[in-house]
């Protein structure tokens, strides 16, 4: 299936399910949300990466308007509807400040995936969490989450966030993050045991001679 939304492109990735805030200031996306909002029509945000337009992105609907300002600027809660992938992009539209696309929507699996990889990856992000001493709350069970839920925080850059929303089994989305963790995670080992080293140095240590019997 192919059709044509709203584009409103952004160095971001969204995946579906995640909800967003957004603040809108430029007249042209002040336009398009206003439109989408009074019409119940969804938009669309394909992901930016070194300033070039990506052909992926996602559907997202506008949940809710959390604040209007005097100056016309938005304050929105905008949520993750399903993956698209760019075929030509419309730059004018009549009577349109924003931009367009015809999109298509390729089929997405995102059942469970396998549930023994998908504890690993969510232990492997809270052990993350942990070296770096951040707290998330998930606000799902262990057993709920999929790999769009935890693929945020896993410690990926953009690039890679981008990657994986071009993973269409949630299998490979959940084995791309587990490889991610099981690179990072060491590192952070080795970090955090120089930090330790780096707190001992200069500081006087209580430490106990090796006692060598040694014939002179």
């Amino acid at each position: 299936m192919t059709n044509f939304i709203p584009i409103f492109p952004l160095a971001v990735v969204v995946y579906p399910g995640e909800v967003m805030h957004l603040h809108i200031f430029e007249p042209r996306y002040k336009q398009l949300i206003r439109e989408c909002q009074e019409s119940g029509k969804p938009f669309g945000i394909p992901s930016v990466l070194s300033d070039k337009l990506q052909d992926m992105g996602t559907l997202v609907e506008v949940a809710e308007i959390v604040q209007e300002y005097q100056n016309g600027e938005l304050d929105i809660r905008a949520r993750g509807l399903k993956v698209f992938r760019v075929l030509e992009v419309i730059k004018k539209i009549p009577e349109k400040l924003y931009s367009g696309a015809i999109v298509s929507y390729p089929d997405n699996n995102v059942d469970m995936g396998n549930r023994m990889l998908m504890q690993k990856v969510v232990h492997g992000v809270k052990e993350l969490h942990r070296m770096l001493n951040v707290s998330k709350d998930f606000r799902k069970s262990e057993e709920e989450l999929r790999s769009y839920d935890v693929a945020h925080h896993a410690g990926l850059s953009l690039e890679e966030e981008y990657e994986v929303l071009g993973l269409m089994e949630e299998l490979q989305r959940q084995e791309y993050i587990r490889r991610h963790l099981e690179k990072v995670l060491p590192m952070l080992m080795e970090m955090e045991q120089l930090k330790e080293k780096v707190k001992l140095n200069g500081h006087f240590r209580n430490l106990s001679a090796f006692d060598l019997d040694i014939d002179v």
